[in-house]
């Protein structure tokens, strides 16, 4: 008789903001599902790297952890990543890549006045894939966005624990509502992975009516519809075939957390048992990891 494995997913982003993914994740997988989670903490944040940087890091650290961990599917948890790498990364490794980009086609589904949100980091609001899918989705609206910076990062202190003061996030909201037709946004887009832990802040500081819509539980339902594809196809073991050495589920760091306590306290609410710094890492170009095994 077959044996079947766990399904193994790859998770991938800059810091932490994919684990709001995970969170999905873990409600939308069977529960023996294994989800590692690489952070690219070293280069964080990526909306202020070089694109050509990035590109070639990112396939190299994925790549690296595809060799090491042999994923079913990798998830770029990332909106940066996922705008920049993912057709390089489709182009060089033979699996199946989910990436996040902001919910352009959700929010003109939601909109009455026709006029949408997309709250992104300055790098992913600046590229020309943005406006590419509000004429492909949402050709009848008017797409205004706010590249933020910094906001990143308060949503990793809020993550962690640390009270993040309204007014730092209400300066971000406004640039994005003072906008010409910004009043009659009533529809905005996560288009950071890492916004999900500010949603309620928000909710709580933005005009009234406007609808807030983070993307991270329909991406969890799309890698788990490509993960059963998948382990129908190759997830089963024949007699004699040699099932690969089983690899306890990991959260990896490419470089030393700021606040070790506490980022352990946080990943421990999504299910991890803690985090491992991978050493040594090469942190001005892209690293020369042979595998990112135990």
């Amino acid at each position: 008789m077959p044996e079947e494995r766990p399904g193994r997913v790859l998770a991938f982003d800059s810091g932490i903001g994919g684990l709001g993914v995970v969170r999905a994740l873990r409600a939308a997988l069977p529960a023996a599902t294994v989800i590692d989670y690489l952070a690219d903490n070293a280069l964080f944040p990526y909306g202020e790297q070089p694109d050509d940087r990035l590109v070639a890091r990112i396939v190299a650290l994925i790549g690296a952890a595809i060799a090491g961990r042999r994923p079913d599917v990798v998830l770029i948890a990332c909106n940066t990543a996922s705008t920049l790498a993912l057709a390089s990364l489709r182009t060089r490794y033979d699996l199946p890549f989910v990436g996040c980009v902001p919910p352009v086609r959700w929010a003109a589904r939601v909109s009455t006045s026709r006029v949408i949100g997309i709250l992104a980091t300055a790098a992913t609001a600046r590229r020309p894939y943005l406006r590419a899918l509000r004429d492909e989705f949402a050709p009848d609206c008017t797409l205004i966005t706010h590249g933020a910076r910094g906001l990143a990062d308060l949503a990793e202190r809020s993550f962690l624990g640390t009270a993040v003061p309204d007014e730092l996030v209400a300066r971000e909201l406004d640039s994005l509502f003072s906008q010409p037709d910004g009043a009659r946004i009533d529809a905005v887009g996560l288009g950071c992975t890492h916004y999900t832990f500010l949603a309620d802040a928000f909710a709580r500081l933005s005009p009234p009516g406007v609808h807030w819509l983070d993307p991270a539980e329909a991406v969890a339902h799309r890698v788990a519809t490509v993960l059963a594809t998948r382990s129908s196809i190759a997830g089963d073991l024949t007699a004699g075939d040699t099932p690969p050495p089983f690899l306890a589920e990991e959260m990896l760091l490419t470089g030393p957390a700021p606040d070790a306590e506490a980022l352990d306290r946080a990943v421990r609410r999504i299910g991890y048992r803690g985090f491992r710094v991978l050493t040594p890492v090469e942190t001005g170009e892209a690293p020369q990891l042979a595998r990112l095994t135990v």
